[in-house]
């Protein structure tokens, strides 16, 4: 199918349409998904709308006035229904955190199109690639919370699902050409698992680029610093960086002392900040300092794999082989292997195919397509 056909979408805001349009696309063999959130206007975010389509219309579903999304529960846990996201890692989080939905036969066309063999794997990109198409990105970063919601913007969300079924079906064109198919199979089974990481109670500091290089009275001052923002984002209703940045909570939380003149004079925050928050900020750094010894935080540390010669040696050569290998296929080196991968088949050292089960790390796809090459790296004489 070309994406030549003319373009239609709906606006399903009632739950009657819901149950229509979740009855038309069960008897569909595909379907192409997308979504828009708020996550860059709101302390939690939330799915603000769904599109889905077929090969001739598009639903665009307004979740903001439905209480209930359960109609669309067999649609998606349907295995006889491919699912075409583009980069679905977020969608899938996000459709499970706020509906309970479960994804069934996914097929990823970013995650594909990596596989293929493209550089770059963005919508866009792809899109200018393959259909020569320049996606119009103007509403990207919009509120999409915000009710009611123009035209334009609902046709821009329509029309980023339009091209995804005919785009899926050339990847898959492509990839079973390669002998990939089963690799991104695999992989979009995987995906289609993935969950919204919940903090249940672990330090907020975790999430800190730089915050293990600190000692423990430092890293307690970052998380009450963090703690603080915390909650004048949900007071706000603002999404965290909006408040302060990371970099300058951490950079706050290094300094030798910290009152308000010290606050200006490091230039972590705007004049604006400082008036606004300086004296709470102060304050939670100062509770911070005055905590007795054994109530400091650690940070948590992963054990250290011992990677004497003989490991690293084996990892280099997995390394080489692993950059010759990615380069005939024209795909980036990472797919093949991951750096974690390479460590733990150094460590483990298996000596035939099968014995590669014991690297948990490895997919199916890797052991198969690539176990005897492994083996054969690992086992070369020096």
């Amino acid at each position: 199918m070309s994406p030549d056909r003319s373009f239609k979408y709906q606006m399903v805001d009632t739950p009657f349409a819901l149950e229509q349009i979740a009855g038309s696309f069960s008897r569909r063999k595909v379907v192409a998904v997308d979504l828009e959130s708020d996550s860059m206007h709101h302390y939690r975010e939330k799915v603000c709308l769904l599109q889905i389509a077929d090969e001739s219309v598009c639903a665009v579903i307004d979740p903001l006035k439905l209480n209930d999304l359960s109609p669309l529960k067999p649609l998606f846990s349907n295995p006889a229904i491919q699912k075409v996201f583009h980069g679905a890692d977020y969608d899938i989080r996000s459709l499970y955190r706020d509906f309970n939905i479960d994804i069934e036969n996914l097929f990823d066309t970013e995650l594909a199109s990596r596989f293929v063999g493209h550089g770059e794997s963005g919508l866009e990109a792809v899109l200018l690639k393959r259909f020569d198409v320049q996606l119009n990105k103007k509403f990207q970063r919009r509120d999409w919370s915000i009710r009611p919601l123009s035209d334009e913007m609902i046709e821009y969300a329509a029309k980023d699902v339009y091209y995804l079924i005919p785009l899926a079906e050339r990847l898959k064109s492509e990839l079973e050409a390669q002998g990939r198919h089963g690799w991104v199979e695999e992989e979009c089974l995987n995906l289609s698992r993935v969950r919204a990481v919940q903090s249940n109670g672990f330090p907020l500091f975790l999430k800190c680029k730089g915050s293990g290089r600190l000692e423990p009275r430092r890293l307690a001052v970052l998380e009450s610093l963090l703690q603080l923002r915390e909650k004048i984002a949900a007071k706000k209703d603002r999404p965290l960086y909006q408040v302060f940045r990371n970099d300058s909570l951490f950079r706050i939380a290094s300094m030798e002392k910290i009152d308000l003149s010290s606050l200006a004079e490091a230039g972590a925050l705007s004049a604006k900040q400082i008036d606004m928050y300086g004296s709470s900020l102060v304050k939670a750094a100062q509770a911070a300092l005055s905590l007795s010894e054994n109530q400091l935080p650690t940070y948590p540390r992963k054990p250290v794999r011992n990677m004497g010669y003989a490991v690293r040696r084996r990892m280099k050569s997995l390394s080489t082989w692993r950059n010759k290998r990615a380069h005939r296929l024209g795909l980036d080196p990472a797919i093949l292997l991951t750096k974690a991968q390479m460590a733990s088949i150094a460590q483990v050292f298996p000596r035939d195919p099968i014995d590669l089960k014991r690297v948990a790390e490895l997919k199916n796809w890797q052991r198969k397509a690539f176990g005897k090459e492994i083996v054969q790296v690992l086992n070369e004489p020096d």
